[in-house]
């Protein structure tokens, strides 16, 4: 087997990968939990409010399907 090495090849610089403080990462994440837990709490809403108003035209005698 071969091994590779991590060193950078000859002329090119080194990449150095950004690190973000968890300090200012912490505020970001909880905003998309957030908005997540909104769009899940009105997409459940959606299809709670779509089967009563669907329940309802059964029982109006209304032909739905």
């Amino acid at each position: 087997m071969s091994q590779s090495s991590a060193a950078p090849l000859s002329g090119s610089p080194a990449v150095e990968i950004p690190t973000v403080p968890l300090a200012q990462l912490a505020p970001w994440a909880l905003f998309a939990a957030l908005i997540g837990s909104v769009v899940v709490y009105f997409a459940g809403a959606d299809a709670a409010l779509h089967e009563w108003v669907h329940d309802a035209r059964h029982l109006l005698g209304y032909p739905c399907h």
